[in-house]
């Protein structure tokens, strides 16, 4: 597979150019404003500082070990909710017109235990540009060999039961970040068919000096200062990471991974034939685009395909664009792939999973049925 993949674009679409200027008249028509607005910033400190305040209070020794538990799984899912209000936008350039605001709210990403550096390289250049293309996204290969998201992959017995034990595994993502994908990521020579293999110098240090400060502030400072058995620890810091990755996991998959949305490949010689926008809106889904609390806390990782095709437009103002877009996908003939809740999103991507691992496991064996009669009663045999 070609590593210089290209949209080549053959029907000559023009629903990007069409959808971008009307974004551009109705952004210029709120006063031209793209990025945070005073109510983005009042999300910004209530985020931050309801984080603050509850590692805080769990430093503060005040409290019974079942309440400190309460607190670290609540911690958990605020660190969740920072890295989608805060940072996905600040890592975007979305957050500020000004990159060095952006830089110091990209930095908070190193505090909730995640590598800026490295998601920009994963999300913002590989995940953007070539969204569920098998072999170039890494971000929908979650845990290769247990679950299966790709229809042209083998799937093998253990898959059959992926729509059974994927939720657990998206419970460990926020655990292997902190400890595990950001160095496997920073150190692979490629992401996808990306060439990530030169990285600028400084960045080997900022790597692992901000790792290092998130351990210190919590696994050491939490050990030595809390009255607590090392068990206990280990309880509590487990607890607040699965919370924390089961929410990550479970937004990032309704947004690709539900029935709807496709996994194409590159044609013969290597090159996508769809224009890069009509591919976004094939490949990405938006879910509960109605509900204000899912607005508020999901940081319009809800309305994917908006963020998908305007991902330097803070998402404050996605639930203003979406409308235009998904007029304008109409008129161009494309899908506008939504889900009118969470649950009925969750719904589909449960669903997914089992026609990707049970059914697709059955479908296989009963080709290899009709095809192969006589191995099978040698089998049995």
């Amino acid at each position: 597979m070609s590593s210089k993949l290209k949209f080549t674009n053959t029907h000559k679409s023009t629903f990007y150019a069409t959808a971008r200027l009307r974004v551009d008249a109705y952004l210029k028509g709120k006063g031209g404003e793209k990025h945070a607005t005073p109510a983005m910033w009042r999300k910004t400190a209530f985020f931050l500082l309801g984080a603050l305040a509850l590692y805080g209070l769990i430093l503060s020794n005040a409290f019974g070990v079942w309440t400190m538990f309460g607190l670290a799984l609540l911690l958990g899912v605020f660190s969740a909710f920072i890295g989608f209000n805060v940072c996905h936008d600040a890592i975007h350039g979305a957050l500020s017109s000004n990159s060095k605001v952006n830089k110091v709210f990209s930095f908070v990403f190193n505090l909730i235990g995640a590598s800026p550096y490295v998601w920009n390289l994963t999300h913002n250049v590989v995940h953007h540009t070539y969204t569920n293309i098998p072999g170039h996204d890494e971000d929908i290969e979650v845990a290769p060999g247990l679950i299966r998201v790709d229809p042209n992959e083998k799937v093998n017995k253990v898959q059959r039961f992926q729509h059974i034990y994927a939720f657990g595994l998206y419970s460990l993502s926020s655990l292997s970040w902190v400890l595990r994908k950001d160095y496997i990521k920073f150190f692979q020579k490629q992401i996808g068919e990306q060439d990530t293999a030169n990285h600028p110098k400084k960045e080997y240090y900022k790597l692992f000096l901000y790792k290092a400060i998130y351990y210190v502030l919590f696994i050491v400072l939490p050990l030595v200062v809390l009255d607590i058995t090392w068990w206990q620890f280990i309880i509590g810091f487990l607890g607040l990471h699965l919370a924390e990755g089961l929410v990550m996991g479970l937004v990032f998959q309704l947004a690709h991974v539900v029935e709807g949305t496709d996994f194409p490949e590159p044609n013969a010689q290597g090159n996508m034939e769809e224009a890069w926008a009509d591919h976004q809106m094939r490949t990405t889904a938006n879910f509960a685009t109605k509900n204000k609390l899912a607005g508020f806390f999901l940081g319009g990782l809800n309305q994917q395909i908006e963020h998908h095709l305007f991902p330097k437009v803070c998402h404050i103002h996605y639930p203003g664009i979406s409308e235009i877009v998904k007029k304008t996908a109409f008129e161009f003939g494309l899908p506008y792939i939504e889900s009118p809740t969470f649950s009925k999103a969750l719904g589909s991507h449960y669903r997914m999973l089992k026609k990707l691992g049970w059914h697709a496991y059955r479908e296989q064996q009963l080709a290899y049925e009709v095809e192969s009669p006589t191995e099978k009663n040698l089998a049995l045999s």
